[in-house]
């Protein structure tokens, strides 16, 4: 000790004496001298005395910084001088800091806790966070946070009071620090070996900077000590000259010279070099222009010059095979090339930031680097320096192992840059930091592309990302993205992305690289093999690569100046889908069987259109495209809502459930913004543009139910499978709802919005307040980082919910507090419109029905099922008046006519879903019907000239009372309209029309599709003339001709053309309607003929609520209102029905006893025709029996008769969600948990109650227990008799018996396969062990260990069976007993292994490890095969009597208990009637020859000297019966139960 204190007191001394020196005339030498000294202290030591001389090195710096003072005296003195105004506070991951939304100018804005105490917050909007990638606080910074939120000490603006920092005192720093900063350099110089990958070791990169930790830690001590320290090492790490002298590697010094390779090395192994060098090697591009891609072709493209050396774009060169990853070409400037490849350092803090990077961001360094950060000079040129290496940012990144933890620096480092405006303003104008970022995050993602094969796969030039690559699925691109939204987030830089053309077209070239990913394709045949979760990659891509930048911008775009900012995106983004549909080839036809959730450019151009109308007032027709490229935008986007509807269909079933997570992911509260809400407002602008007819037919094309929609009561449809047809319906007639009722851009205001928002999801469930803000959508703004209309969130929340307070419950445990709607909001609000838009889970909108139910039967105002209500729409915005052609259209009025029809003659058993959204339409058009109906009384006299022309015009309200007489159908030739006579006259109207004219008609339609539907043809004739006028406009461009990828409903042979008779309208099928669903005739009476006033004020709250009548009473009397005319035919049609009567006042008894009886009298009228209808089967059936007269057929129709046809069993997977027959390929399981159990053995004969034992003679379970009654008693037989006989006389499983139960959900064996493959692959398992087989069921989750195969019931025994009703009872006895001997008769044959019965040995081995080997083992031999055989039947006992338990003693009839419980006694006893038939039985000791044939010859026995067999009399009943069952072949016929009158015989003739 004595030493160290002497060596530091000369290093005291010697700094005293040259800080003295310095300052005198003998200057000039004594800074040579401290130059030598310093080199030698700090040059780099290698070694074990490595540490030792950091030490030293470490001990002289700190005297020389001192100038020979006590170190923590110098602290103190310079700590004095601070001027710094900035708290700057730095902390790593996991520290807990605050975030003030109130005083917040960034989203990023962040304190410190001290900061933010000494702050006022009070009643801001703020929270407490722990912070995952590290930050610094803010406070102090008015660029980032208002100077009202900053707290007391860094509330003081002027440094005036400070005073001037005393030359001698940082003198010896000035000289110091370059010295040391530049050995630290020279250490992280020598200790990188830049290896042959690329790829330094992490071992070595760790041990490097071990060694350098006390340095850097040193510097950042500096840091601490104020701004006049941190001034002095901002002058040091920023100076060139400084820089040149030390570290360019002229001179004598070898070392210095040696470091100075080293380091170019190191740059030339990151594919970078200086400009000259660039220059030399004549690499640098000729030429510039605007950013572009354009992919290479299979011609063998030359790759981007000056590449090369980059080892990241390797991977990009790679075959150019058909079909496999393409390389894309970037063409750009010569700036876009120096970007990527070149970089030069001029200071130390250049350097250090390089080497920061090499060793990926090293933590120490990192909080050096940004605690230097309130030094403002120091700022701007950090942040120069950190744009100038973006690139290679970027391209270590992508290299890293560990790019989660580097990811969480590079933002730690950027978030502190980019959340100033002035310096991102700054920054930008002088280094191109969105040129550089663009550019990045453009070859950052050229490194993952592939060809795309969506539309046309073998012939697309467009590529996509490919979401299976790391760089997606580990999220690395995050934090390039993310400083990319921060910088948007202010408006000078966002404005200059905005103005910048070039750019506006590198980025839109980057979007597309997102359009079409992640591509589904339906399988059609098989399963597919492995479920892809890429899935999850491709929503966070879009998301936060395309459409959060899209909100930084668009939240920039929201006044008339800005006009010109949305013309300039919108002109590219239609250019570059423009670009997009040519290189997939798209005409007008999407492919089949695909979907791709992903459409950003789609999404751009829609919500920029938005902002334009909505916000800067600009006309839409301005800056939309001509109509075909209208036609084109809606195809992909609607193509999404049909696969929605098949998805939940379950027409994509063989997918897996990845594909219902994307639907699900597509329209959750994260995504829907930025998803489907655009592709709804682009149909919705499509939709307002196009020809109506058009627009509609295209919807029921899309959702493919054209087929269907035929007013025959047959139809044949090309492209849908039957099963999946009325919800493929439902789902287009609940998007056209949707579509046209939705105003969230089309004119409601961001209030509105957030109100029907909040209805919508509090009318799923009430609602905790943390839950109801995750689960309102989000609105990006950036700049803000809260939800638009967030100041009023809770207004808006105290206005329509009321809140629950929190409750204790009875455990013990607190229910949080639940805010609930309130009862305005179900009475005028809830809105099953909104609630149906955002449903993630169906059973969420049955969920809102059912506590609107319960409203409604709580307050009074409808004691029945209601209907979902009709809601009020939101006035549209004058620019979308288009929209409502929608609803006035030949062809929707067709749909809606055809559909009322076919419901009311019960066609294809349509829904009451179907219903609903046909009457909702109907309300709508009525709603949004012209102002006036003109030529109203010219229509209703005019002559229908074209006959196949259903309606005079388009207004609903005039087509609605049009009476259509007779309708031509395409119809099956078995079809009962076939049989039909045309009338003399088809016309609609009923006028006499010329025979000329009807032939031709017959025969236009008999060579094309039919009248009643043609959707497909008038689509496609309208799209080729529109095609057609653009094209002679754009001076006759050729355009491909149209696939014809459709088939017309007509096309097929075995239709044929049927007249039928109609002679209906909508108001007429309206009122039959009425009376169809009231269940009685004349139900309807318009209510204008007894209160006028209803004509006047319509608005009845009575007709608020109610069921499908309250919903055609509210349409029919909106007709009258609108129209005097149909006011006047539906009181005609009243009329002709019956003559009206008005109704009678009856009072409330009178009305309840009249309803008892009609519901009785309904009751009586379904009884008699269920007998009806049973008593006429059964004639049928014996009428077709007897016309057999062969004694074969004798056989086969006494079996028919006896016993009911078997159907093949069908089990739904819960896994594939497939349906279908167990087979023995692919067999089916029932999902059972198999436990041991000995609660029989517990049982007991005494009636007298346990008692608890108080001494130790006593025991709790006595003696008289049934598991110890029957261990004694086989332990008496096996003492007298033979011990496999003994065997046989008994039942084991008392104690330790296999029980099986099951939650009653099947899934087939491979399935299960692979979901446990798969529980054994997740990391995070609870309360199971799956290496034991063990799962919980994929439906229900209940607990499970194992699978119970089910008998594939497909009838394969029946030639086994024959009629036993004339056979004596000799014979049956003996068909018994060689039934028992035959085992290949068993469904599965066991000679051949199938994969059926290598399940049910699996089970079987289950079953016996289920209970421990002493409850198994009861034969003297150990090891008996006789075991497994008293095993197997007694396996069959425990789960009878178990059975018979919880159904209180009887197995006809459950008791209370067996509620929700599922038996599986049927599949069990199969697994164990094909493993005991695996036992041959010798047949002179056959239990079924003991016990047919008692009568034997004794003699015999006697000679034997073994133990005799046990008798008959002797064994156990119940053991006899289930070994017979078991050895017979399943499933058991009902003639061989005659066992009965057996057993009795031979009981009889045993007394």
């Amino acid at each position: 000790m004595a030493g160290a204190g002497a060596g530091s007191r000369d290093k005291r001394a010697t700094a005293a004496r040259l800080k003295t020196a310095l300052g005198g005339e003998s200057g000039a030498a004594a800074a040579a001298e401290l130059r030598a000294l310093l080199e030698r202290v700090l040059a780099p030591v290698a070694g074990p005395g490595g540490g030792e001389a950091a030490g030293e090195a470490l001990e002289w710096c700190r005297c020389l910084l001192s100038g020979g003072e006590p170190w923590d005296s110098f602290v103190q003195a310079v700590r004095a001088y601070d001027p710094a105004t900035l708290c700057g506070l730095v902390w790593t991951a996991n520290f807990v800091a605050y975030r003030c939304r109130t005083c917040g100018i960034s989203p990023c804005m962040s304190l410190c806790a001290e900061c933010f105490h000494q702050g006022e917050h009070a009643g801001h909007d703020y929270n407490m966070f722990r912070s995952q990638a590290g930050g610094a606080c803010d406070c102090g910074d008015s660029n980032v946070m208002r100077e009202a939120g900053f707290c007391k000490r860094h509330r003081i603006k002027s440094n005036s009071n400070v005073p001037c920092v005393p030359k001698d005192l940082l003198m010896m720093s000035e000289l110091v620090l370059p010295q040391f900063i530049f050995s630290l350099i020279q250490h992280l110089r020598e200790g990188y070996n830049e290896p042959a990958l690329d790829l330094p070791s992490e071992k070595d990169l760790h041990k490097i900077l071990q060694v350098l930790e006390p340095h850097v830690s040193f510097l950042e001590d500096l840091t601490k000590m104020g701004g006049a320290m941190r001034s002095v090492l901002t002058q040091v790490l920023t100076s060139q000259q400084f820089y040149k002298d030390l570290s360019s590697g002229v001179g004598e010094n070898t070392c210095a010279k040696k470091s100075h390779e080293k380091y170019l090395i190191a740059l030339k192994g990151s594919g970078l070099a200086f400009p000259e060098d660039k220059i030399a090697c004549g690499m640098q591009e000729q030429g510039a222009g605007t950013s572009t891609l354009s992919v290479q072709g299979l011609t063998g493209a030359t790759a981007t010059s000056g590449q090369g050396d980059s080892s990241d774009e390797e991977d990009q060169d790679g075959s150019q095979g058909v079909g496999k990853r393409k390389r894309v070409k970037l063409s750009s400037t010569t700036k876009d090339q120096s970007i990527m490849d070149v970089l030069k350092h001029k200071c130390f803090l250049e350097e250090l930031l390089f080497w920061t990077i090499k060793y990926e961001f090293p933590q120490k360094m990192v909080t050096f680097l940004l605690n230097m950060l309130p030094d403002q000079d120091y700022k701007i040129a950090f942040t120069k320096t950190f744009v100038q290496h973006y690139a290679f940012i970027m391209k270590t990144l992508k290299k890293s192992h560990e790019s989660d933890t580097m990811s969480n620096r590079i933002v730690h480092i950027s978030v502190q840059l980019f959340s100033n405006e002035e310096l991102a303003r700054q920054v930008t104008e002088e280094c191109q930091l969105l040129d550089i970022m663009v550019t990045v995050l453009l070859y950052m993602m050229e490194s993952c592309l592939i060809k795309s094969e969506l539309q046309d796969e073998e012939n697309s030039l467009h590529v996509v990302v490919n979401c299976g690559e790391a760089l997606l699925k580990n999220n690395t691109y995050w934090p390039l993205v993310s400083d990319f939204i921060n910088i948007l987030s202010h408006q000078s830089v966002a404005k200059k992305f905005l103005e910048d053309h070039g750019l506006l077209v590198t980025w839109m070239n980057f979007v597309s690289f997102f359009q079409g990913m992640n591509l589904n394709k339906r399988e059609l045949n098989e399963h597919v093999e492995f479920e892809s979760q890429t899935y999850y990659a491709a929503f966070a891509a879009e998301l936060e690569a395309c459409a959060q930048p899209m909100w930084g911008l668009l939240s920039h775009c929201k006044v008339r100046e800005t006009q010109e900012y949305t013309r300039n995106v919108v002109r590219y983004c239609l250019e570059a889908l423009q670009d997009w549909f040519d290189a997939i080839n798209f005409v007008d036809e999407p492919a089949p069987n695909q979907v791709t959730f992903h459409l950003p450019l789609h999404r751009y151009f829609a919500m920029f259109l938005s902002k334009a109308v909505k916000c800067q007032e600009l006309d839409l027709d301005t800056i939309l495209p001509d109509q075909e490229m209208l036609m084109k935008l809606m195809i992909h986007p609607l193509q999404i809502q049909a696969s929605l509807s098949e998805i939940h269909s379950n027409m994509w079933v063989r997918n897996g459930l990845q594909i219902k997570g994307q639907a699900m992911t597509y329209v959750q509260s994260h995504f829907c913004n930025s998803m489907i809400d655009p592709d709804i407002y682009l149909l919705q602008v499509c939709a307002s543009r196009l020809d109506p007819d058009y627009f509609i037919s295209s919807v029921f094309e899309r959702f493919k139910v054209v087929d269907l929609l035929t007013m025959a009561s047959q139809h044949q449809n090309t492209v849908l499978d039957s099963e999946h047809e009325r919800s493929m319906l439902e789902g287009a007639l609940t998007f056209l709802v949707l579509l046209l009722s939705l105003r969230l851009h089309l004119g409601m205001t961001d209030d509105e919005i957030l109100r029907a928002e909040m209805v919508a999801q509090l009318c799923m469930n009430d609602r905790t307040h943390s839950s109801l803000l995750d689960l309102i959508p989000e609105n990006p703004n950036p700049k803000s980082g809260i939800i638009p209309g967030s100041l009023s969130f809770e207004s808006v929340l105290s206005a329509v919910a009321d809140f629950k307070a929190p409750v204790f419950e009875p455990g013990g445990s607190m229910q949080q507090g639940m805010y609930t709607p309130k009862a305005q909001v179900w009475d005028k609000e809830f809105d099953p419109v909104m609630v149906i838009l955002r449903t993630v889970y169906r059973r969420d909108v049955q969920s809102a029905m059912d506590r609107y139910t319960a409203f409604l039967k709580q307050s009074g105002k409808f004691p029945g099922n209601p209907w979902p209500p009709y809601k009020k729409r939101t006035p549209l915005h004058p620019s979308y008046r288009g929209l409502t052609k929608l609803l006035h259209c030949k062809t929707l009025h067709i749909v809606l006519f055809t559909l009322l029809y076919k419901i009311l003659m019960d066609h294809q058993n349509l829904s009451e879903h179907v219903l609903c959204m046909v009457l909702y339409l109907i309300e709508l058009g009525l709603e949004n019907s012209p102002e006036q109906e003109s030529d109203e009384e010219e229509s209703a006299g005019r002559q229908e000239r074209c006959h196949d022309s259903w309606f005079p015009g388009s207004n609903l309200v005039s087509n609605m009372r049009h009476f259509i007489n007779y309708v031509r159908v395409r119809v099956p030739e078995t079809a009962p309209e076939v049989k039909r006579e045309p009338p003399a006259s088809t016309s609609s109207d009923g006028l006499a029309s010329s025979q000329s004219s009807r032939r031709k008609s017959l025969q236009r339609e008999n060579s094309g599709t039919a009248q009643v539907f043609s959707l497909v043809a008038e689509r496609r004739k309208k799209f080729q003339e529109i095609i057609n006028r653009n094209t002679s406009e754009a001076n006759q461009v050729v355009r491909p001709k149209t696939s014809m990828k459709w088939s017309a409903p007509g096309a097929t042979p075995q239709l044929t053309t049927a007249i039928l008779e109609v002679k209906e309208s909508i108001l007429s099928l309206l009122i039959k309607l009425h009376h169809k669903l009231s269940g009685k005739q004349n139900s309807y009476y318009p209510p204008w003929l007894d209160d006028v006033d209803v004509l006047i004020h319509p608005e009845i709250p009575r007709y608020s609520h109610g069921d499908g009548m309250t919903a055609v009473e509210r349409i029919l009397l909106k007709a009258a209102v609108q129209s005097r005319l149909n006011k006047r035919i539906i009181e005609e049609i009243c009329r002709k029905v019956t003559p009206p009567v008005p109704p009678k006042k009856i009072s409330s008894a009178e009305k309840k006893t009249l309803d008892k009886e009609e519901r009785r009298q309904k009751a009586r009228e379904r009884q008699q025709k269920l007998l009806a209808e049973f008593a006429s089967r059964q004639k049928s059936f014996m009428e077709t029996a007897m016309d057999v007269e062969s004694p074969d057929a004798d056989i086969a129709m006494e079996v028919a008769t006896s016993e009911q046809h078997i159907s093949e069993a069908i089990y739904d997977c819960v896994i594939c969600g497939q349906s279908g027959p167990s087979t023995e390929d692919r067999p089916t399981g029932l999902v059972v948990l198999l436990q041991a159990s000995s609660v029989l053995g517990q049982c007991r004969n005494s009636t007298e109650p346990k008692r608890l034992p108080t001494t130790e003679e006593e025991q709790i379970y006595p003696w008289d227990t049934c598991a110890a009654l029957h261990d004694v008693r086989l332990t008496t037989l096996q003492r007298y008799f033979k011990d496999s006989s003994c065997l046989q006389a008994v039942s084991i499983g008392w104690e330790g018996g296999v029980y099986v139960q099951t939650c009653g959900h099947t899934l087939h064996i491979d399935c299960h396969k692979s979901y446990m493959e798969s529980l054994r692959n997740d990391q995070v398992l609870q309360g199971f062990s799956v290496d034991k087989g063990e799962f919980t069921c994929p439906l229900c989750r209940q607990f499970a260990n194992s699978v119970l195969p089910c008998y594939p019931g497909n009838n394969m025994e029946r030639s086994v069976w024959q009629s036993h009703s004339n056979k004596c009872m000799q014979d049956l006895v003996q068909e018994v007993e060689d039934l028992q001997e035959q085992l290949g008769t068993f469904p599965v044959s066991i000679s051949s292994e199938t994969n059926l019965s290598k399940e049910m040995e699996s089970v079987m081995k289950d079953i016996k490890s289920t209970t421990q080997k002493k409850y198994t083992d009861y034969s003297k031999t150990p090891g008996s095969p006789d075991n497994d055989f008293l095993f197997m039947y007694s396996v069959a006992r425990t789960n009878l009597e178990l059975e018979l338990v919880h159904r209180g003693g009887n197995l006809c009839s459950g008791g209370a208990s067996t509620a929700g419980k599922r038996s599986c006694l049927n599949q069990l006893f199969h697994v164990l009637a094909m493993h005991m038939r695996l036992y041959s039985i010798d047949s002179a000791y056959n239990p079924w020859r003991k016990l047919t044939q008692p009568l034997q010859d004794k003699n015999s026995e006697l000679v034997s000297e073994e133990l005799p067999e046990v008798p008959v009399l002797y064994r156990d009943v119940s053991s006899l019966l289930l070994i017979q069952i078991l050895t017979m072949p399943q499933p058991l016929h009902r003639g061989y139960i005659q066992w009965r009158k057996i057993l009795g015989s031979i009981a009889g003739s045993c007394d």
